[in-house]
């Protein structure tokens, strides 16, 4: 069975990796796979690979999807397109940090990080859903300057060096011709203004630190590992820049005797023999208490006894749900009464079964005691 392509093993990069770690593996990868400056038979395919990897985990929904869902969560392909060479600019970046020309323009403040939250959920919250509050430490907009970082009553100035664009451009000659390579001014940081007179809240930066609640919602269904992404819910950038993303990991606690897969959930119900043979009902744990079934006269050990639709709700097809699957585990005691030895012996002898003889000596003492 072909082994599914992992994104972030491509990348060689951990799950919780930023997005400027991936930026930056990706430029490593692909400056040593590009077809261009590799002649191995595999570069191609394993440039692709790259790419595709890349166009997914650089973009926040389709990697929120992927962690989800895995790749069949993106559709056709891989999340919907054609993995290819991806787009000129990034692959310009790639070799040479910067942006080809005619690329986005900077001189807008850098959007702030995104946020991780580990949030624990007990097994009924997972398979039900429910709404959690949570807080957390963040860099929100300064009050005091409405997140400009200037003084009240003053305004940044123009970056001399960039002329107020945020990007220095410099024309360089290379194997693929003319290029202009534009990076960030190293004065403004790509942001085209200077603060002159800082705000004192917040020393120019913008923003401040604070704690923060917030109210989330946990979809039925969810499972071990998988994230919710809050659009601009992290922290705010620097002098007025975008906020980033919050990252909701979600941790199931296990439940005591409900084993899930996926959607479908598995449990393992203790008979005695008698019930097994001549039938009886018992309770079962259930996501909504217990529920009695009925274990039919003769069943056997190992009989599966499915309850439909009473397992996980699926995440993506509303009003779906797996079923419980119950395993009937036939007890045999290990001690036995001296009334309870003789039925079995009656029992035995009337179904023509050879068994073995009364007990040794010390069941006998037991036996005259009891």
């Amino acid at each position: 069975m072909a082994t599914e392509l992992d994104y972030y093993t491509v990348l060689g990069v951990e799950r919780t990796a930023t997005d400027a770690e991936i930026k930056r593996a990706y430029r490593r990868l692909a400056q040593q796979w590009h077809p261009d400056v590799n002649t191995d038979a595999g570069a191609q395919a394993r440039f692709k690979q790259i790419n595709e990897a890349y166009q997914v985990l650089s973009d926040p929904q389709r990697r929120q999807t992927y962690d989800m869902f895995g790749r069949a969560g993106l559709g056709e392909g891989a999340g919907g397109f054609e993995a290819g060479f991806g787009s000129f600019s990034d692959i310009f970046d790639a070799f040479f940090g910067g942006t080809a020309a005619g690329g986005a323009r900077r001189g807008h403040p850098t959007a702030g990080s995104d946020l991780r939250y580990d949030l624990r959920v007990t097994f009924e919250e997972a398979v039900r859903g429910a709404e959690k509050e949570i807080e957390f430490p963040v860099f929100g907009r300064c009050d005091t300057c409405s997140g400009s970082g200037s003084k009240p009553g003053t305004d940044p100035i123009t970056c001399d060096q960039c002329g107020g664009r945020g990007e220095i451009r410099t024309t360089r000659r290379t194997m693929l011709g003319q290029m202009v390579n534009v990076t960030a001014c190293p004065k403004c940081r790509g942001e085209g203004k200077i603060v002159t007179e800082p705000c004192e809240t917040c020393h120019g930066e913008g923003r401040t630190e604070r704690r923060r609640t917030l109210r989330v919602a946990i979809p039925a269904g969810i499972d071990e590992g998988h994230q919710i992404r809050l659009s601009n819910e992290g922290e705010v950038g620097v002098r007025g820049g975008p906020a980033g993303s919050l990252y909701v990991a979600v941790h199931v606690t296990p439940h005591p005797t409900l084993r899930r897969e996926g959607t479908e959930l598995f449990f393992e119900a203790d008979v005695s023999i008698v019930q097994a043979a001549l039938g009886a009902r018992i309770a079962v744990p259930t996501v909504d208490g217990d529920e009695e079934i009925e274990v039919k006269p003769g069943t056997q050990p190992g009989t599966e006894i499915r309850l439909r639709g009473r397992g996980v709700p699926h995440l993506r097809r509303t009003g779906s749900k797996g079923d419980l699957h119950v395993f009937v585990n036939v007890v045999v005691p290990a001690k036995l009464s001296k009334r309870q030895r003789e039925l079995l012996t009656e029992y035995a002898a009337e179904s023509g079964e050879d068994v073995a003889a009364s007990g040794g000596i010390f069941d006998k003492v037991r036996d005259a005691l009891g």
